[in-house]
């Protein structure tokens, strides 16, 4: 209503409703601009790719949509990282150094020093958040790992989460790793889905690509000419190596050359294609304490042929990632936004080493079932290989194949040699490097120099300041200028590394490394020293020839530890992850769950067994014929299941993938209370009692100890959601929902075992103390 007709229907109002719209507007910000033309931002991070594994980077994997990103962008081959996830992660989103913005280690534990807090500081705006002030859309699909482990829950503080950091949704979830066949808990924005079964033939990637591509149909269905940023953080192909079956027989048979005759291979097409330099030779195989691979010949032929399937698996994995690819690309060019659209395409780290030398089909237990590691392989063994990358395995590679998926580089993931750090890195936006399209870019570069490249590109300014508190400048600049010249200097002459303990340096094209033995004093640590512009992977140890080069790159080191918050280091001692917040012992407490609870979240679950001691009182109105599930906690991974079917009481423990199933207790009448009894007693193992009313009914001893951290499920009651702790038992009835009537579950924490890490804190700190 304009000011004469309000005078006119309410005369002596003169000027009313403008000072009314005034006022009202003070109150809310104006709406964000995005700038003119802006574009589309994408940005796709695989978890664990090895710096060779995709065919643009020499690789015989086919990648077919990702080698038509570099055909329409460029490819960097001195391109670097963080060699851990979390911290790679919270470097990309801020633009500041990992220990720096206070992620050096895995966001988990919050071992109460500044540049370990595993969550991203208050006063620091992430990408999401500067491009949502923008005017962008902001989406995020898949791994978040930016929150520490007592707030995953729902009654955790979530300011740590997506939506809090920037992201307008989320679809995915929060922690390191999943099951790729039954995620163990998914959120959408800020609330846990509640699934009890996955349909036939679900897999993790083509679920998340099938929401990403959802978000930008959304968007642009709603707003044309709305710019949006979307961050897809794969979960592939990290730890557990699951695929889909078709997807995995297409790569039968391809790696029984071995890994000694795959990286030279690798090594050839990365020559040819001009990745590295035609006089490049492979080092020796890793050799390092630990980390040393054997021979591949070396091995007998049954336990070459289970390795190969590991990596087949693996393969597998990639070529969903590049298929993910495929599809937003394709969603783009649907919608008429593929040119105007910055896609990148990287990974967090190097290939992993975690299956150790010869792999694994349960990686949280890093060693092999007998079968599996047996020099002859039969009918029955050859039945279980077909299962390695199925829903019933949760497998990992051996090192061996993560040291080929990192040719021509030296070690892996969370070491300081450039296996750990180098990774593919594609960059591509059709309208600005449509004409330099499939060239290379040797500049040296960083993941914290991606934030002041695409504020640079797209004209949004880097904040300076969060909710009233003031950021820090990024310690990140901009590569731009390399994008469209191949002669242009790099802004970035020098950069730190660490992670637990491994360290090095570079600075213009010299390059100091130090690989840490664990437990083992830093002060005889050897630093190496390499020319990187002669020797890119660091073959040639030029410490004696150049004392003074080294002690000027040590020196840098040293001083950029103490500016980034990288001290304390991490000596081995595992107390990063016993050093606990105030908040974590709530966690420890009883607990009751009633029917009808959602999963209760895998860490809360977690602790209320960590010691070893705990007792499980089922009350409950069981009467003849009743079954079903009583209480589940876990999954293929490891765990252990209560149940009633066919009149018995059953208790059966997953150990790390192998069952155990002990002889079941006869309930022929009504039951009223079911009580399971854990003892402790050290040496890492469980004694178990089952009693019914009172009558004990199934006992059971030396039962492996499920290690503190997992089960990677965590409670159910009166079902067995998602991943079956009892895969035969899912089979016969799938969730196996119970019949009769449960009023509660009460788990009651006991005193701890007399060897777990908990008791020996004083010890281990002292232990840490010496070796620092």
């Amino acid at each position: 209503m304009t000011d004469q007709r309000q005078q006119e229907h309410y005369p002596g109002f003169e000027g009313t409703v403008g000072k009314i719209m005034a006022a009202s507007k003070s109150w809310w910000p104006p709406r964000p601009t995005p700038p003119e033309g802006a574009p589309n931002i994408v940005i796709v991070l695989a978890d664990d790719l090895g710096f060779s594994d995709l065919s643009c980077y020499g690789s015989e994997i086919a990648t077919p949509a990702i080698d038509e990103l570099a055909a329409t962008g460029v490819r960097y081959t001195n391109f670097h990282v963080t060699p851990l996830c979390s911290p790679t992660r919270a470097a990309m989103l801020t633009g500041l150094n990992s220990h720096h913005v206070g992620v050096g280690f895995v966001a988990n534990a919050d071992p109460g020093f500044p540049g370990y807090a595993s969550e991203l500081p208050h006063n620091q705006q992430t990408l999401a958040e500067m491009l949502k002030a923008s005017g962008y859309a902001t989406m995020a699909v898949g791994k978040w790992h930016l929150c520490k482990e007592t707030d995953l829950s729902i009654a955790g503080d979530n300011h740590s989460w997506p939506l809090q950091r920037g992201f307008d949704q989320f679809y995915g979830f929060l922690e390191a790793l999943t099951n790729f066949h039954h995620p163990h808990l998914m959120y959408e924005g800020n609330s846990p889905i509640d699934i009890a079964e996955y349909p036939e033939g679900y897999y993790l990637t083509d679920d998340l690509t099938d929401r990403a591509c959802r978000m930008i149909r959304e968007v642009k269905a709603t707003d044309p000419d709305k710019p949006f940023f979307l961050y897809y953080a794969h979960g592939a192909v990290h730890a557990p190596l699951h695929a889909k079956a078709e997807d995995i027989a297409r790569h039968r048979g391809n790696y029984e050359k071995g890994w000694d005759q795959l990286r030279e291979e690798r090594l050839a097409r990365q020559i040819e294609l001009g990745i590295v330099p035609p006089d490049t030779e492979l080092p020796p195989r890793n050799f390092e304490p630990d980390e040393d691979v054997r021979a591949w010949d070396s091995y007998p032929e049954g336990e070459r042929r289970v390795m190969a399937r590991y990596m087949e698996v693996y393969a597998a994995m990639v070529e969903s990632v590049d298929d993910s690819v495929a599809r937003i690309r394709a969603e783009l060019e649907a919608i008429g936004q593929l040119d105007n659209t910055i896609f990148v395409f990287t990974s967090d780290n190097g290939a992993s080493r975690e299956g150790r030398a010869q792999g694994t089909t349960s990686y949280f237990t890093y060693s092999n079932p007998g079968a599996m590691s047996s020099a002859e392989v039969g009918e029955e063994e050859m039945n279980a290989l077909d299962a390695i990358g199925g829903p019933t395995t949760w497998p990992h590679y051996p090192r061996g194949w993560a040291m080929a998926c990192n040719t021509p580089f030296r070690l892996y993931k969370i070491t300081s040699y450039r296996g750990g750090h180098s990774v593919p890195f594609v960059f591509s936006w059709p309208a600005r490097t449509a004409s330099v399209g499939g060239e290379l870019r040797h500049q040296y570069a960083h993941i914290i120099d991606l934030l002041p490249t695409l504020s640079e590109m797209v004209g949004v300014e880097v904040p300076t300041e969060r909710r009233g508190l003031a950021s820090e400048a990024p310690d990140g600049v901009s590569f731009a200028a390399t994008l469209g010249d191949p002669d242009a200097p790099s802004e970035r002459t020098e950069q730190y590394y660490e992670c637990i303990g491994h360290r090095a340096y570079y600075r213009d094209g010299w390059g100091a490394a130090a690989f840490h033995e664990f437990m083992t004093p830093f002060s005889t640590d050897r630093w190496e020293l390499f020319n990187l512009e002669e020797d890119l992977n660091e073959r040639n140890d030029l410490a004696e020839a150049e004392p003074e080069k080294l002690a000027e790159l040590v020196d840098a080191w040293e001083r950029a530890a103490w500016r980034n918050r990288v001290y304390p280091l991490d000596e081995g001692t595992g107390l990063y992850r016993l050093l606990r917040p105030a908040e974590h012992d709530l966690l420890t407490r009883p607990l009751r769950i009633r029917p009808g609870t959602p999963t209760v979240e895998r860490y809360r679950a977690s602790r209320v067994i960590a010691g070893g001691n705990f007792t499980v009182t089922v009350d409950l109105h069981h009467q003849p014929g009743d079954q079903g599930v009583l209480v589940a906690h876990g999954g293929q991974a490891s765990g252990y299941v209560l149940y009633i079917e066919d009149g018995a009481l059953y208790f059966e423990v997953n150990s790390g993938g192998q069952p155990m199933v002990f002889d079941p207790m006869d309930l022929p009448g009504e039951c009223g209370q079911i009580v399971l009894d854990v003892a402790a007693p050290g040496g890492r193992i469980w004694n178990i009692t089952v009693s019914a009313d009172g009558q004990t009914g199934i006992t059971a001893t030396d039962i492996p100890q499920i290690y503190g951290f997992i089960p990677w499920e965590g409670i159910d009651v009166g079902v067995d959601r998602r991943s079956p702790v009892s895969w035969q038992l899912h089979q016969r009835h799938g969730s196996f929902p119970y019949t009769g009537t449960i009023h509660q579950v009460t788990y009651k924490p006991g005193p701890p075992a007399p060897d777990t890490e908990e008791v020996r804190l004083a010890e281990l700190r002292e232990i840490g103390m010496g070796l620092e």
